[in-house]
């Protein structure tokens, strides 16, 4: 069994909609952890994909969250 892509997603969303994106953000079933943080960026966003496809897929998806205003996406090494 191949092992899968881990990856966090940084996120900048509108002020006061913290909650309503990390309520969509969960509904990804690829998505196993995601918290509202403080500091320069409001939510950071564990993945687990099969593939860098599913990847973009997901990513695409969590930039569409009305709200969203800027994701960084991170690829762990390990």
């Amino acid at each position: 069994m191949e092992e899968k892509i881990v990856a966090y997603v940084i996120m900048i969303v509108e002020v006061g909609k913290e909650y309503e994106v990390l309520e969509e953000v969960k509904k990804f079933s690829e998505v196993t952890e995601a918290r509202v943080v403080y500091g320069e960026f409001d939510l950071v966003v564990r993945l687990e994909v099969n593939s860098i496809k599913d990847l973009e897929r997901v990513v695409m998806g969590l930039r569409r969250i009305k709200g969203v205003l800027r994701t960084a996406t991170l690829i762990s090494a390990t």
